[in-house]
């Protein structure tokens, strides 16, 4: 997948009800909220793997029903290890529709790398919307990285025969060094991070439940588990993130208030990138389409 690849992603994100985006290339879907099946209908067969950010109803109610039409030894679902609810759905599951053959439940740390192809992985990154006792966390966000190889410095300028000589002697791995980037990043829930984990990705989708900071809870930031729309267009006005696709609004916004605030702070954090809105209620299809 090059750098320039658009990636076909469906989605929906409406706060407390549903959240899932489905990308296409990737075989990935990201949450699993209510409606998920019946927004992809036969698509969803194409999932291959399923990373659920956390344990809100709103973004795994739809695997009842996903896992029904779709488990298979072949299908992973993926989930925060120290959250006791997935052992609990998917024995729940398993006596269900005993007849199913199920899924695999795989947990995992902050770290973790799932491997999608030789030269792709998702890694799994702690995020606040749960609060993070040391060494435990229960709410994720999901980094998939492309990996290729880079001549290591010292060797840059040799040419193409004593490269192949070092080679045949060290091996590969002693001439090149891997590098990293990141593809996409899929948010889930959570607060706004400034420690540059967005830093240069292709595409970022992230939360926005409140259109500005000031609608969430100015009496204790410390319970502000969510994202403000400000809060993101800033951040991401920071971090040379290429493509922005914002959802998770809240209902209390009509959509004339959400793409009204878009254009609004948009001017007050120039950015020459596209912006995509998943609005309340609406099913995104395409949505990197144009971008």
């Amino acid at each position: 997948m090059s750098s320039d690849h658009r990636l076909t992603i469906t989605g929906y994100s409406t706060a407390l009800f549903s959240t899932w985006y489905f990308v296409d290339e990737l075989g990935c879907l990201f949450d699993c909220g209510d409606g998920v099946s019946a927004g992809l209908l036969q698509k969803s067969r194409k999932v291959k793997h399923v990373f659920i950010s956390h344990a809100d109803r709103d973004h795994l109610a739809g695997l009842l029903q996903f896992n029904q039409l779709n488990a298979r030894p072949e299908l992973s679902i993926y989930y925060p290890r120290h959250s006791g609810s997935f052992p609990a759905l998917a024995g729940f599951m398993g006596k269900f529709d005993p007849q199913i053959s199920g899924a695999k439940w795989i947990p995992l740390d902050p770290g973790d790398e799932v491997p999608l192809r030789s030269d792709l992985v998702v890694r799994a990154v702690a995020n606040r919307h749960v609060p993070i006792l040391p060494g435990r966390s229960k709410s994720l966000s999901y980094f998939v990285e492309a990996i290729s190889n880079k001549l290591k410095p010292e060797y840059v300028g040799l040419s193409g025969k004593e490269i192949v000589a070092i080679k045949m002697e060290k091996g590969k791995a002693a001439i090149v060094e891997p590098i990293r980037r990141t593809k996409l990043v899929y948010s889930g829930d959570t607060p706004i991070e400034t420690d540059g984990r967005y830093d240069d990705a292709d595409v970022l989708i992230h939360e926005s439940t409140f259109l500005t900071e000031e609608e969430m809870n100015p009496a204790d930031p410390s319970l502000n588990r969510h994202s403000s729309l400000d809060q993101v267009m800033q951040m991401v006005s920071q971090s040379r993130v290429k493509r922005l696709v914002l959802g998770h609004f809240s209902t209390r916004y009509d959509e004339r208030q959400i793409l009204q605030a878009v254009a609004q702070i948009r001017e007050r954090y120039p950015m020459e990138i596209p912006i995509k809105v998943i609005l309340p209620g609406k099913i995104g299809r395409d949505i990197l389409a144009d971008a």
